[in-house]
């Protein structure tokens, strides 16, 4: 149940509806919606140079055992947030864990500021923020499903993307012109001014599209709910699995690049520069892609398409690795990568979501954004140690292990779109 606006003027809902198949009254929510994802990911996009630079600077070979601390960190947290999502009402978690992010974010400009040679302090930064990512982000697209419907997120979760998009193009200008009168820590205080923003831009959201009432219910059920549906529920479990694929193989590309990164760009400010560069050049292929494509794949193709245009990526570059590791050549293939996850395979799961009850909209997803998805970096960090030995991707057997892996994951993808066709019927007829 939503509340109506006010329609606004026929020339801002004709400008708007030139890029966004948007009805009058959504108009409001829509743009909140954008502007929330928008400050969000340009905090985050701020953060990230600063965490690749660490995880350059303590190697590669730390770097999976990182991954594997933020796996297990993953596995602490998530029975916490089922606390909270079941004993708090909804309308209070996503900004409660925001602004507890805020405060870490200055806890940890301090703490830098103070001792920044620090290896314990660089490490467990890596940590929060591989963290930190996933949770705020889940926690965005748990409100969105909450709000808007299947076949709103079909015509309006594109647009919604662009926001972050644009914040994720944001981000990375922003580190670019502050870095050459900032110390990288000094970052920090931006990315948690953007966050703060995100929480307020939040508040709006939810006064414009809810209903009220249901908002104050807490998501009941135990608090490994969501650990337990995914193992239970076919549609939930393809998910799950899609998701820890696309991690493991995008992992490999991670590190790959991590020690490329290492061996020949020995300036710690250019790394920063290369990594927010690279970030700049994905958000702008992926915004245009959101904007004037997402939408239309989605609805004319389905979501099936949509999905499937990650692992095909995938497969075309593990091809290319294994002929020519060069720099040139995985930084190419992630930027290809994490454009097609962001423009068309994401908003595709995110559509999925829109099908599922209150509940599995918060937990399911929380658990499968954070521990699957942290589970994907810790074993593919762990498979890249054991079968590289440090001499990296073409000079080892990763090749021939990451294509079958590519192979059952486009498998995967074709499973999980027919999956959401049957659940999709099915809610229109019990509609």
């Amino acid at each position: 149940m939503t509340t109506q606006n006010p329609a606004p003027t026929p020339s801002s809902a004709q400008w708007l509806r030139r890029f966004v198949n948007v009805e009058p009254g959504e108009i409001a929510a829509l743009l909140a919606s954008f502007a929330m994802f928008f400050t969000l990911l340009s905090a985050y996009y701020i953060v990230r140079p600063v965490r690749d630079e660490i995880g350059v600077t303590l190697g590669k070979d730390a770097l999976h055992q990182l991954f594997t601390v933020v796996f297990l960190v993953m596995i602490v947290l998530v029975p916490l947030f089922g606390f909270v999502a079941t004993r708090f009402p909804r309308r209070l978690v996503l900004p409660s864990i925001y602004i507890f992010f805020v405060l870490n974010l200055v806890g940890f400009w301090l703490a830098m500021r103070t001792d920044s040679r620090n290896v314990w302090v660089a490490g467990t930064f890596f940590v929060w923020a591989s963290v930190f990512n996933l949770f705020v982000v889940s926690l965005f697209w748990s409100l969105m499903s909450e709000l808007w419907s299947h076949e709103e997120a079909k015509r309006l979760y594109g647009f919604i993307s662009a926001g972050g998009t644009a914040g994720a193009l944001m981000g990375p200008l922003l580190t670019q012109g502050f870095i050459r009168v900032l110390a990288p820590v000094d970052l920090l205080l931006v990315s948690a001014f953007l966050l703060a923003a995100s929480v307020a831009a939040g508040f709006i959201v939810r006064s414009r599209k809810s209903g009220g009432g249901a908002e104050s219910d807490a998501a009941g059920g135990g608090i490994l709910d969501g650990a337990i549906k995914v193992f239970t529920t076919p549609l939930f479990a393809r998910i799950a699995l899609f998701v820890f694929l696309a991690n493991i193989v995008g992992t490999f590309f991670y590190l790959e690049q991590a020690r490329l990164v290492a061996s020949t760009i020995h300036d710690s400010a250019a790394r920063v520069e290369f990594f927010s560069g690279r970030d700049l050049l994905v958000s702008i292929a992926t915004f245009l892609i959101e904007v004037f494509g997402t939408a239309r794949v989605l609805r004319r193709f389905g979501v099936t398409i949509a999905l499937l245009a990650l692992p095909v990526t995938a497969a075309v570059g593990t091809l290319l690795l294994s002929f020519d590791a060069a720099l040139w050549v995985v930084a190419a293939v992630m930027v290809a990568e994490r454009i097609a996850a962001f423009s068309l395979a994401n908003p595709a799961i995110k559509v999925i979501y829109t099908l599922a009850t209150p509940d599995e909209k918060y937990k399911v997803q929380n658990f499968i954004d954070t521990v699957v998805f942290r589970g994907g970096d810790a074993a593919s960090g762990w498979l890249y140690s054991s079968l590289s030995g440090g001499l990296g991707f073409a000079a080892s057997s990763m090749g021939a292990v990451a294509l079958p892996l590519v192979l059952v994951w486009v498998w995967v993808a074709r499973q999980l779109g027919a999956d959401h066709r049957k659940r999709a019927a099915d809610v229109s007829q019990t509609a």
